[in-house]
């Protein structure tokens, strides 16, 4: 055995235990479904100007969202209740000080301007003209400034910065076009006066207060000003300051005044059995899957569930490390990955097992060298079209949307990190064990598998039928619509509003037994929750009062005399621009993916990959209409994860397409390699699918109600993914490849040292 591959053993060994004392000391944020966290209402307040309507309320809502965004708080909510409330929760905040803290920086009013300095002036003294104003300064001094010059809307982004290695820290503001020309303009008059003169200063107020007053810098020529756009904010800020004005400042100024009427704290909006349960169906179905890898590629198997267990070390010690937050939809993204983790695995083995069919005298492994470099570009394609996805989520995305793309992120790196480094490591080092190696029977790529075997003894002709296969994925399509536009989609609250009671009861009774009472009321769907002004809050679509009578009924029944607290109606979490930006996000990613597969394939496989991930998600969106099953969060995150998961597989198959075209004769049919291609294909599609399914079913049986849409979903999903793989995207590429005809380019085949970890390319 080489040196090289224990080095690389210790190595792994040193990440995984960093990967744990990580892990073991820095705890996770958790959403408010796992975890709860603070729920403030405020009252927006308007003018004459600016009247406290819908509209202006909605726009204060974005602005809000930006703000909680920069404080860091992510998986938040920004609900509108009535016509001028504003329900705002944030997870992870768990007593009364974080609570006042987070209420202080998100309605404080945060309106930045900008004036020139006309002079010093006494505390109580009246300005010199109508516009001005005499207002205390940060250096300690009073200062008369001039009318505004520039308006907080002429600020494009702020940051918390450090200068040069300084220690001190500054808020680094960027200005638009109009703001940039502005700045350069007063900044070159301030410069004409003489050092030490308060003309030479520029007054930067934040809510009627100067928070700095720098003067201009004496490198500045007169009348030339400080061009680019850009300055600093100085003033003796610590880390902590400089990052809340920063927040305020790229926040913006909220259009209407916001004044808090209450503020508390709830618990998680799924109960712990419910995460308990949860967590359950993940660990058993994890193990479930190992199994069944160990049974179909034995030894290398058992390296491969190593390796897929670091993965989930991995991936949560990343987690932590970067303080994002866990939510239960936010598991999709590492659902998800732990398929492309499997899918890694098996692609690798199933390439082994080929080369070592086709050259068993030169041992085991050397196959399994080249299985790692031939299942290289099928991997990597697949990880980067996911991962050009997950980035255009967090970009484009915002809420549950963003959070899906930093979980799926995470997910994916680890997925590569464990399947091609630490699962490679392992089998290096079990098949270099002597009785290992004099067994290749025992190693698991002794030979191709029964599935292969038949496969090659009946060589099916799926291509011949490809008129058939297009046909009846017209006919489902034409089913799903039909389902979405005479059943309609059913949306949940997230996404059309609804009501928010809040209830007191006469007896002791747990939040999973008032869920249970409402669920029995009719309303399964509904968001249940502990909260410090009242026994529970129940959050539902639209109620008729004899429905809300129904509710209280059930509720009495387990917890004795109900009292109605409150009663507000809220409007969306997830409204229109949320939904704007989801859709923007995936037509973005879509796109993406179409332009990556077309640089590394051809424009006409990005294609075909794009019409069967568009096919796939209309497909279980039309049977989410037809079982009128929710349309909520839970449900967009297994969409996306559906896009992944079809995508995934389509590039599987096109990358043994693309190899075997550039290696064929030049008198063989494309559709001919194509569908031996796709044939080849199937073991692994089996094994992959089979491994991602015990996940899938454990959380869809063990999982509870908060899950099993999502885990049914996924499983429509999983095996519509597979279906279109092979017989939508595949038919249609041999169709686009009669119209606009890809030329072959031959490869050399270059073979590599084994110890060097080389392969056959």
């Amino acid at each position: 055995m080489s040196r090289g591959v224990w080095i690389r053993f210790i190595l792994v060994l040193g990440l995984l235990a960093g990967c744990a004392a990580l892990a073991l000391n820095v705890k996770p944020n958790l959403g408010l479904d796992l975890k709860g966290g603070a729920q403030f209402v405020f009252q927006a307040e308007g003018t004459a100007e600016t009247p406290a309507n819908a509209e202006n309320v909605d726009k204060t809502l974005q602005v809000l969202n930006q703000r909680v965004n920069a404080l860091g708080v992510a998986e938040s909510n920004v609900i509108r209740q009535g016509e001028d409330r504003i329900l705002v929760e944030l997870p992870g905040v768990t007593s009364d000080e974080e609570a006042q803290a987070a209420e202080d920086k998100i309605g404080k009013t945060a309106k930045l301007t900008i004036h020139e300095v006309i002079g010093t002036a006494q505390p109580d003294a009246k300005p010199s003209k109508k516009d001005n104003q005499v207002l205390p300064s940060d250096q300690g001094d009073s200062l008369e400034v001039g009318p505004t010059v520039i308006q907080g809307d002429e600020i494009t982004g702020a940051s918390a910065v450090q200068r040069d290695q300084s220690v001190e820290w500054v808020v680094a503001i960027d200005f638009n076009g109009k703001g940039g020309d502005t700045w350069a303009d007063i900044t070159g008059k301030a410069a004409c006066n003489p050092s030490g003169d308060p003309k030479r200063r520029i007054a930067i107020v934040l809510d009627g207060e100067i928070i700095s007053s720098p003067e201009v810098n004496t490198g500045v020529g007169c009348d030339v000003g400080i061009r680019g756009g850009s300055t600093d904010i100085t003033g003796n800020f610590t880390a902590t300051d400089s990052k809340d004005l920063a927040a305020l400042i790229e926040g913006g100024s909220l259009p209407l005044e916001l004044k808090a009427i209450s503020d508390r704290l709830v618990g998680p909006s799924l109960g712990a059995a419910a995460i308990d349960a949860s967590l359950e169906a993940g660990i058993i179905g994890i193990i479930l899957t190992g199994l069944f890898i160990i049974v179909v590629y034995r030894v290398v198997g058992f390296a491969a569930t190593i390796a897929l267990a670091s993965y989930a070390l991995l991936a949560y010690a990343m987690l932590v490390g970067l303080g994002s937050t866990l939510t239960l939809p936010g598991l999709a993204g590492f659902v998800l990955a732990i398929g492309m983790a499997i899918d890694a695995n098996v692609l690798v083995f199933e390439r082994a097992r080929e080369e070592y069919a086709a050259y068993p005298s030169a041992g085991l492994r050397r196959a399994l060298a080249v299985g790692f470099n031939k299942a290289w570009s099928a991997i990597i394609d697949s990880n980067v079209t996911t991962l050009l996805a997950a980035g255009l989520l967090f970009v484009l995305g915002s809420g549950p949307i963003k959070g899906f793309g930093v979980t799926l992120t995470i997910g994916v790196v680890a997925s590569m990190i464990s399947a091609l480094i630490i699962a490679r490591v392992l089998c290096d080092l079990a098949v270099a064990n002597k009785p290992v190696a004099s067994r290749p029977r025992l190693s698991g790529l002794g030979d191709v598998g029964k599935v292969r075997t038949w496969l090659d003894r009946k060589n099916p002709d799926l291509m011949k039928r490809r008129q058939t296969w297009l046909g009846i994925s017209a006919v489902a399509l034409v089913i799903a619509v039909t389902g979405i536009v005479t059943q309609g989609l059913q949306l949940g609250v997230e996404f059309t509003g609804g009501r928010q009671l809040d209830y007191s009861v006469s007896k002791d009774v747990s939040v999973d037994q008032a869920r249970a009472a409402v669920a029995d009321a009719g309303f399964p769907e509904a968001v249940v929750q502990t909260a410090d002004t009242a026994d529970f809050t129940v959050r539902t679509g639209d109620l008729t009062n004899d429905e809300e009578q129904q509710i209280e009924a059930e509720l009495a029944k387990v917890g004795g005399e109900v009292t109605k607290v409150d009663d507000q109606q809220i409007g969306s979490s997830l409204g229109k621009e949320l939904r704007n930006n989801a859709l923007i996000a995936f037509g973005v990613a879509f796109l993406a993916q179409l332009l990556y597969l077309a640089i590394r394939f051809k424009w006409t496989f990005g294609v075909a990959a794009v019409v069967a991930m568009a096919h796939d998600v209309v497909l279980v969106t039309g049977l989410f209409a037809w079982l009128q099953k929710p349309i909520d969060g839970i449900f967009l995150a297994a969409a996306m994860t559906i896009v992944g998961l079809s995508v995934n597989d389509t590039v599987v198959v096109f990358d043994r397409i693309r190899e075997r075209w550039y290696g064929s004769k030049p008198d063989e049919k494309f559709s001919d390699l194509a569908n031996k291609a796709a044939v080849e294909t199937v073991p692994r599609t089996v094994n992959t699918g089979l491994g991602a399914m015990f996940i899938l079913a454990a959380l869809a049986i063990l999982g509870g109600d908060s899950l099993q849409d999502f885990a049914i979903a996924l499983l429509v999903g999983l095996v519509v993914g597979t279906y279109s793989s092979v017989f939508m995207a595949t038919p249609l590429l041999t169709y686009f490849q009669q119209r606009w005809p890809m030329g072959r380019v031959k490869k050399e085949r270059v073979v590599r040292d084994p110890e060097d970890s080389g392969a056959v390319v």
